[in-house]
């Protein structure tokens, strides 16, 4: 964990965390990353909250986390079925993920988390809502 709420030059943003990707089948997606760039999974988890199962590739200090739905009731699934398969949403990382929240909505924008919850890796998050943050849905990421 960094111990300043925000980069020098006064950015909440510290890096991109990851790109989240949807699919449906998520070994085929897997075995595509593999054999095409020579990414193996670093990480993997069933995020039982948000009903996914996701793959974390890693790229440089980023990942690509390819994600796939365990019930039919979850975000994921009901975005697979509006959009087809492709990006979801973009995950920064943050010093702070309660204070990045706390900064989003007091400029008046939407969040989807009204307090920052577990995620994958023993991280905390929060999602800001796509309609305030131009069409894409923000997840950020306190490690």
């Amino acid at each position: 964990m960094r111990t300043s709420s925000s980069n020098q030059d006064g950015s909440l943003l510290t890096e991109i965390d990851h790109i989240a990707i949807a699919v449906n089948d998520l070994e085929a997606a897997i075995e595509y990353y593999r054999d095409t760039f020579g990414c193996e999974v670093d990480h993997r988890e069933v995020v039982e909250r948000d009903g996914v199962e996701e793959a974390l590739l890693k790229v440089a200090d980023s990942y690509v986390q390819l994600l796939t739905p365990t019930r039919d009731d979850s975000p994921v699934a009901k975005y697979l079925e509006k959009n087809g398969e492709g990006i979801h949403h973009v995950g920064y990382r943050v010093d702070d993920c309660a204070a990045a929240l706390e900064r989003v909505k007091a400029a008046g924008h939407r969040v989807i988390d009204e307090e920052p919850r577990p995620g994958s890796r023993g991280t905390t998050v929060a999602f800001v809502h796509p309609k305030t943050a131009f069409g894409t849905l923000i997840e950020l990421v306190e490690e």
